[in-house]
């Protein structure tokens, strides 16, 4: 009976995360959210079973028609969790990302501090099941960078000869490369109840850039940085002992942007003691296109390699959308590595299988 209103449950959640609603992100993103968790949401700062974490990911967009000016994302993340109380526990980090997009060179680069604290709501050691509720925070600075020089404009266009003449001026007026250093503010929640070792649900959003910072290159103008929101849930479903499912849905919204990633992964493990899993699956990216509305963009395909505290994620986008012609459906290539360092005290609290 728990089981069913458990799936029921996701279900529902899954369903109102997945409708398409009017507003493509404009922050990066990775097509493995789970496996991100310092830019997916604050409050999963902490969220893991060991003493501490070390996150690496990489995205490479579109090098199959750009070459060597593809959008690349890199992004890294540290943290730890230390207990409070009973079954309460304190988690801080930091991570850091840098986004390089296109001839222009236009760059992102990003630096947070983060907290979360975990309380626990229901369930014990004694009892079958644990529900954690996470408040998180993150605070941090960040820039924008662009070279001018690798750009043209219309009046550099020679019209009767056809040509581009970047020795002409161009009209614009550029002050800088670089924007000022902004303060960035963001904070989340998660939920999560974990009814047994391979039954999970979980749910959570957070807001970005909630400051909304300056960003502009012009001296003596203002160029907000939108607040970005993200909600995302998923849980794992057992069929075996060994086999289960992890799907899992994240949307974001930013001004009128918007995207949905949504998908599973299949997990079998050996469960020996010294365990070896691996996971594989398939993700549907959608996205506003201007005014087409909304639309399937991108399908991708993870494998995911686990060996004990390490986490190694790849995977591949395959594009849908009209861009498929120019690039003959080749999209985004993505690596992610997890290291979870074990606990060295004996604690109460269980994790839902996120990555």
């Amino acid at each position: 009976m728990r089981s069913n209103i458990t799936l029921f449950v996701f279900f529902g959640l899954f369903c109102f995360l997945a409708a398409p609603r009017q507003a493509q992100a404009q922050d990066p993103r990775f097509s493995q959210f789970y496996a991100a968790p310092a830019e997916l949401n604050p409050a999963m700062i902490g969220v893991y079973e060991g003493k501490f974490r070390i996150v690496a990911n990489y995205r490479e967009l579109y090098s199959s028609i750009l070459d060597n000016n593809a959008f690349r994302t890199i992004a890294a993340s540290f943290d730890m969790r230390q207990r409070i109380q009973q079954d309460d526990y304190f988690g801080f980090g930091f991570s850091v990302l840098r986004d390089e997009a296109g001839l222009s060179q236009f760059h992102r680069t990003k630096a947070n501090l983060g907290a979360s604290v975990m309380k626990q709501l229901g369930g014990s050691r004694y009892a079958t099941y644990d529900q954690y509720l996470i408040a998180g925070a993150q605070l941090g600075f960040g820039q924008h960078g662009l070279n001018w020089q690798r750009l043209w404009f219309s009046q550099q266009f020679n019209a009767s000869d056809g040509v581009i003449d970047t020795s002409t001026p161009s009209g614009e007026n550029f002050d800088k490369q670089t924007t000022g250093l902004y303060l960035d503010f963001n904070a989340g929640v998660l939920w999560y109840v974990l009814f047994d070792d391979n039954l999970s649900l979980y749910a959570g959003g957070a807001l970005h850039h909630l400051n909304n910072p300056s960003i502009s290159f012009l001296e003596n103008s203002e160029d907000k940085l939108d607040t970005r929101w993200t909600a995302h849930a998923g849980g794992e479903i057992p069929f075996t002992r060994e086999l289960s499912l992890l799907p899992a849905v994240a949307v974001m919204g930013q001004n009128t942007h918007f995207s949905t990633t949504i998908g599973g992964n299949f997990r079998y493990t050996n469960r020996d003691w010294k365990e070896v899993a691996i996971r594989a699956g398939g993700w549907a990216h959608l996205s506003n296109e201007l005014e087409s509305g909304m639309a399937m963009d991108a399908v991708a395909v993870t494998a995911i390699l686990e060996m004990e505290r390490w986490n190694f994620g790849i995977s591949y986008d395959i594009t849908t959308s009209v861009l498929a012609t120019a690039n003959n459906s080749r999209g985004a290539f993505e690596l992610s590595f997890i290291y979870t360092h074990p606990a060295q005290w004996r604690s109460s609290v269980k994790c839902p299988n996120f990555y």
